[in-house]
């Protein structure tokens, strides 16, 4: 089995995308958006499609998958919740 630094990056990069769709798609589903929660579920399919079929092949990728899963969940709460602070700031403000 060959190692590719290059194909790490991108399955950690693929996973990071996939749970920012995953986190995304919690918060329209949360907030009964169905247009904005059903893109965010094809999205994650498509994007995990694109991983799984990438890691089955080498075990060593799934570090990749859990590095990026991590990332991606963990920047997209942090954004979510700073976007929200700024909004009520911007509301006590007004």
């Amino acid at each position: 089995m060959e190692f590719s630094i290059v194909t790490f990056l991108l399955i950690m990069a693929a996973m990071a995308l996939a749970d920012v769709c995953w986190t995304l798609y919690f918060i329209d589903v949360e907030e009964r958006r169905a247009h904005p929660a059903a893109f965010w579920s094809a999205m994650i399919i498509l994007v995990t499609a694109f991983t799984v079929t990438n890691y089955v092949e080498n075990k060593i990728y799934i570090a990749a998958a859990f590095l990026g899963a991590y990332f991606g969940t963990y920047v997209t709460i942090k954004w979510k919740l700073k976007k929200e602070n700024e909004m009520k700031q911007k509301s006590l403000v007004e």
